[in-house]
């Protein structure tokens, strides 16, 4: 088995900014020298978040919605009072959905489902520059 490491920058506007990265991902995979593995996915920021999802509109609207009513901006963060940047929620949501993502692939082809797309979540309160770590353990 080798690692190989590579990585995806993004430019995201922050507020629960999603970012459909399968494609990315999917390449990274197909231009590897592996055809079978694990690829590693991991966002080095505490206030973003890795997962998978249908990526339609009808589920973009529900998940921002739901981080809405568990991690409602308007609240009060103990995050905010210390440091008064206003993100406290954005760290919260963000531990809530994890910063990482194993993907195996099979034949140089992630073992994606149908419906099942891998997207970049940025809850930050401002927009930023992320770069995403990638790395591909294989044979």
């Amino acid at each position: 088995m080798s690692i190989q490491t590579r990585s995806i920058s993004l430019n995201t506007q922050g507020n629960a900014d999603i970012h459909d990265i399968t494609n990315q991902v999917a390449q990274i995979v197909d231009e590897s020298d592996f055809n079978n593995g694990m690829i590693t996915l991991f966002t080095s920021s505490s206030t973003s978040a890795i997962t998978t999802i249908e990526y339609e509109s009808g589920c973009l609207k529900d998940l921002r919605r739901l981080f809405d009513e568990i991690a409602d901006p308007q609240k009060h963060y103990a995050h905010n009072a210390r440091w008064g940047d206003g993100n406290g929620h954005s760290h919260v949501r963000a531990a809530l959905l994890g910063p990482s993502l194993c993907i195996p692939f099979v034949n140089r082809r992630l073992t994606l489902g149908t419906w099942q797309q891998v997207i970049f979540v940025d809850f930050d309160n401002r927009q930023r520059r992320r770069e995403l770590v990638v790395q591909l353990i294989g044979e």
